[in-house]
């Protein structure tokens, strides 16, 4: 039977070369798995991965033409069929690559004049934002530059979490800390010179920080907002609709990376796909602890 339906899958496929958006990040583990173990090629696919270098790529790719699909945040569907932004492209998303895998890392400076003026909230990592209040608090007092936090991209769950745990400690995301944009791959070099006071990211650059030495994650996204959606696949909603089969077949292939994914015994395996430089581009050791 499932010889039957995956014949009939790929002699009705209305593209079979394709190109797919990824981001350096953990959770970009679908699609790697679905290309080296040869789940696409199962599905009559041939994909080649593309690394990326920011959020605004992966859209103005996919919106354009270039690439034909792409590990995408999940709020960017939305956004793009909304029109919030730049770009204003009808989207469809009908995969979720993960859900949690986000956290808030703060630098050693910052993390050290938290414990200092509340060491009784940093106790606990549910009341820690309640020592940055009052880090921020003295601050203001007397008139330093506003700490910096970096989220990957304004459309995006990182930007929401940091924003609502921000906001659960009385602290106003808008008015009382400046927050930029940056690529996840470049939190932890921007952290170790010193441009931005934390960030909030997806894995391994969490976990990177820490085991470098350089700052403290305070919470993760799962304490924050269990089991949110994270990445998802998205196309174009022409593209979809052009590409059906082709669509169908691509979702195929990646439910059953997941599934292979989702065994433990297959974990550590999974770190070894994931960590080398044509994709993520961090140690193994690293890459495993988000396993």
């Amino acid at each position: 039977m499932n010889e039957q339906i995956t014949s009939f899958k790929t002699s009705s496929l209305e593209k079979r070369e394709l190109s797919l958006g990824f981001i350096p990040l953990t959770d970009c583990a679908p699609l790697v798995i679905a290309k080296d173990l040869g789940f696409f090629e199962k599905y009559g696919l041939q994909v080649s991965l593309s690394k990326e270098t920011s959020w605004a790529n992966i859209r103005d790719k996919v919106a354009i033409g270039i690439l034909d699909g792409a590990q995408m945040l999940a709020p960017m569907p939305l956004a793009m069929t909304l029109g919030l932004g730049p770009i204003h492209k009808p989207m469809v998303t009908a995969f979720s690559m993960d859900l949690n895998g986000n956290a808030i890392t703060v630098s050693n400076v910052l993390h050290e004049s938290m414990c200092r003026i509340d060491e009784e909230s940093m106790a606990s990592r549910k009341t820690s934002v309640l020592a940055l209040r009052k880090v921020i608090d003295a601050r203001q007092n007397k008139q330093d530059r506003p700490l910096t936090f970096a989220v990957v991209f304004p459309f995006s769950s990182h930007n929401y979490e940091l924003r609502y745990w921000m906001a659960a400690g009385g602290i106003h995301p808008d008015r009382d800390v400046r927050i930029v944009t940056i690529p996840p791959s470049q939190m932890v070099a921007q952290l170790e010179q010193g441009l931005i006071d934390g960030y909030c990211v997806g894995e391994p650059w969490n976990s990177l920080a820490v085991r470098k030495g350089l700052g403290h994650t305070l919470i993760t996204k799962s304490e924050i907002w269990n089991n949110a959606p994270e990445k998802v696949f998205g196309v174009t909603h022409e593209w979809a609709v052009q590409h059906p089969h082709t669509h169908h077949a691509l979702l195929l292939s990646l439910l059953e990376a997941s599934r292979w994914a989702d065994k433990p015994e297959n974990r550590a395996e999974v770190a070894a796909m994931v960590a080398p430089g044509i994709y993520v581009n961090a140690p193994e050791s690293i890459v495993r602890m988000s396993m």
